[in-house]
């Protein structure tokens, strides 16, 4: 009797309880996530509006004569706009009614408002005056990407240069603000940064000497604009008169009050570099959250440095394969020796050998580029250039690195080298590296990020480390597959660079929270991988300013690489190159989570076709 009452109950209380709603239908789920797509282009077009220098790196000319806000109010007024959008998302759209490129939209605009509550917490940790802070970036900005084709643009252009000198302030109160809280960086970051304001502002219309870069650039622009007979020579003496008053009025207050903060702060900071665990203000909390932030993964310094030591075992048995190849008799540390020191490897340090580096380097790209279509369906329609960086922020043994164009193609991106020490730079290296900041590496996948059809604008916009850079250093090995590096030094060259970034696994986790000095971080460096010691020392200078972004590369290129082995297996004869990497490239640059998932739908609707 009781079981069959408790059965009656059961039936009782069943057709009581409502209903489950009913799946959304195919019709539904394509109006709702049409309906967000719009939703997220109308956010972040008010959000863009807010940028001067976002709307011109998208070649936009809104707000054209300002430049951003640089203070704690602004991020303040972001993360609060952030929060309010986020909430607005969720009550608008169920993501049971959305597809897949849609619900992927979705995730990430919420992981964005993660990624600012994370990061907001140490606002005031970060260092502000290091290598290419913001006092070298503005200049740069205004130079490389402020175009000028008519005269309201020169206006604008002079605009900007009496704007520098309230961002500049901004940066400045910043500085104190992290110096008052005692984050200071080490002295050689000061330094340097001495230097490279001082540069911004050496010869005219400064001073005596050659004209200094901007002023350079403002009369070439001007120059331009009065051969094109798009001014007169009247305009263009006012746009002169212009320009040079705020260089001298704008400018160089702003840079003299940059240069007197950091010798009056200089005396505050350590004469020896150390890691964030040491001279910041909860430096190991703040790290912990920089490799989240950075490789977008739950992987502690602990079990990063661990990947380092193996990744580095690793390549030292493929390098041993080449030495032996190559017919050197010697250990790998002194096979290492003869690839920093061989002549054979080193361009002239002048003017023809660094013409002759970025022929090179472009006869490198054209090669690979006529490959891509067996590799690619999604090509990138922007052009790629390789320039020398500019004078006032080049330094000996920098990092190559890439600018990208205009989502429209009409600015081309840029691969920049550091020419200024040719010794530096080393032959077998180059190929690598431009496949790494051209194609199929940088340029490729930005470009294509920027042109993508078919999904919210600020996806095309969207950018991590851990998959930027990533890519970047898939796209090396992966020219290997496509048949480069014929020369076994260049292929050599190739193994250099991913040891480099596997050493960076060891040598960031080793600085910032094991205690590492930077004599110790040179010294693994030098005995495991054969990059030139001026580039070492610049490599671990720049891993002491900026905790945990070294540790993206190597993260993200490990996850590509895992994720297209799992495809290969699961799909056999049914894998492409093609299909994986417009996969991989179709969505934009996303967390490395994201991203997996991603993968792994494209795998499954291929096993279903």
């Amino acid at each position: 009797m009781r079981v069959l009452f408790a059965a009656s109950l059961a039936v009782l209380v069943a057709a009581c309880q409502p209903s489950a709603p009913a799946a959304p239908t195919a019709e539904e789920i394509a109006k709702t996530s049409a309906e967000l797509t719009t939703w997220f282009d109308a956010e972040y077009e008010e959000d863009l509006l807010t940028s001067p220098i976002g709307l011109t790196f998208q070649g936009r000319k809104e707000r054209y004569g300002e430049l951003d806000q640089f203070n704690e109010a602004e991020l303040d007024r972001k993360l609060e706009w952030m929060r309010a959008s986020a909430a607005e998302l969720k009550d608008k759209f169920d993501p049971a009614k959305l597809d897949e490129e849609a619900r992927t939209s979705y995730d990430l605009w919420l992981a964005q408002l993660d990624y600012m509550e994370k990061g907001a917490k140490f606002r005031r940790t970060p260092y502000v005056f290091v290598k290419d802070g913001p006092h070298v970036f503005l200049p740069n900005f205004v130079i490389s990407f402020h175009t000028v084709a008519d005269k309201s643009d020169m206006e604008a252009y002079v605009s900007r240069l009496n704007a520098l000198g309230l961002a500049l302030d901004q940066v400045i109160e910043s500085a104190k603000l992290a110096a008052a809280e005692g984050n200071h960086a080490p002295r050689f970051a000061y330094d340097q940064s001495l230097q490279e304001a001082k540069n911004v502002i050496a010869g005219a219309p400064f001073g005596s000497g050659a004209d200094s870069p901007l002023w350079a650039d403002a009369k070439s622009e001007i120059a331009t604009l009065q051969k094109d007979a798009k001014i007169t020579a009247e305009e263009a003496r006012a746009l002169l008169d212009g320009a040079e008053k705020a260089l001298k009025e704008s400018v160089k207050p702003a840079y003299e009050r940059i240069i007197a903060w950091l010798e009056a702060d200089r005396v505050n900071t350590a004469e020896l570099a150390q890691g964030a665990g040491t001279l910041m203000k909860d430096g190991e909390a703040f790290y912990n959250t920089s490799l989240e932030l950075q490789t977008t993964t739950p992987l502690t310094a602990a079990e990063i440095h661990e990947i380092g030591l193996k990744e580095v075992a690793r390549i030292h048995g493929e390098m041993e394969k080449i030495k032996a190849q190559v017919g050197f008799k010697g250990t790998l540390q002194e096979f290492f020796t003869f690839m920093r020191t061989d002549k054979q490897f080193q361009l002239p340090n002048n003017d023809e050998g660094r013409a002759q580096y970025i022929k090179m380097s472009e006869d490198y790209l054209t090669a690979l580029e006529a490959k891509l279509p067996e590799y690619f369906g999604i090509l990138p329609k922007a052009d790629l250039v390789v320039r020398r960086v500019e004078s006032f922020r080049e330094e000996p043994g920098g990092a190559q690195h890439y600018f990208p164009p205009t989502p429209d193609g009409s600015r081309p991106g840029v691969f920049y080298a550091h020419l200024s020490d040719m010794t530096s730079m080393p032959t077998f290296s180059l190929e690598a590296i431009a496949y790494h900041e051209g194609v199929p590496g940088h340029h490729m996948q930005i470009a294509i990020a920027q042109e993508l059809k078919g999904i919210p604008k600020f996806r095309t916009q969207y950018g991590s480390t851990a998959f930027q850079e990533g890519w970047g250093l898939y796209s090396e090995a992966l020219s290997k597959d496509m048949g480069f590096y014929k020369d076994p030094y260049s292929d050599f060259g190739r193994l250099g660079a991913e040891i480099w970034r596997a050493i960076r696994l060891v040598v960031d986790t080793g600085i910032h929270s094991r205690g590492w000095s930077e004599e110790q971080a040179v010294k693994y460096f030098l005995e495991n991988g054969p990059t030139p010691e001026g580039a070492v020392r610049s490599e671990i200078r720049r891993y002491i300013v900026w905790p945990g972004q070294a540790t993206a590369y190597k993260i993200g290129m490990l996850k590509i690489l895992e994720l297209r082995a799992m495809a290969q297996q699961e799909l056999g004869d049914k894998f492409s190159y093609a299909g994986f990497h417009d996969t991989v490239l179709g969505g934009g640059a996303l967390p490395l989570p994201v991203l997996e998932a991603r993968v792994k739908r494209w795998v499954a609707k291929v096993k279903a076709d």
